[in-house]
């Protein structure tokens, strides 16, 4: 008996088709925070950004929209410090992107 079955191997997480599908994920969810500010901050980042990210960066992004939208926003309004702890280089980005663009309390 011949068995002609074939065993579908998920796609590499740099693959080409692996990093589109994870841009289109960011573009999502980065656009739809819950209220309107995050979504044109962060969304409008990563949107700018996203087609150029390497799956590296890509793995930053996915974990900074994992932090909570009010701290989030303090810090790329300005209202509070980046804590070092928390600095990536793709957080430093936005922060340094958010402030080129005025956003927030000038200093």
């Amino acid at each position: 008996m011949q068995h002609n079955s074939t065993i579908t191997l998920p796609p590499e997480q740099d693959s080409e088709e692996a990093l589109a599908s994870r841009r289109r994920r960011l573009r999502f969810r980065a656009s739809h925070r819950g209220t309107f500010e995050t979504d044109a901050l962060i969304g409008g980042f990563v949107e700018e950004n996203v087609g150029t990210m390497n799956a590296a960066e890509l793995t930053d992004m996915e974990a900074i929209l994992e932090i909570p939208d009010p701290d989030l926003t303090d810090w790329l309004f300005g209202r509070l410090p980046l804590p070092p702890e928390r600095e990536t280089p793709m957080l430093r980005r936005m922060v340094d992107a958010c402030r080129a663009k005025g956003v927030g309390i000038a200093g």
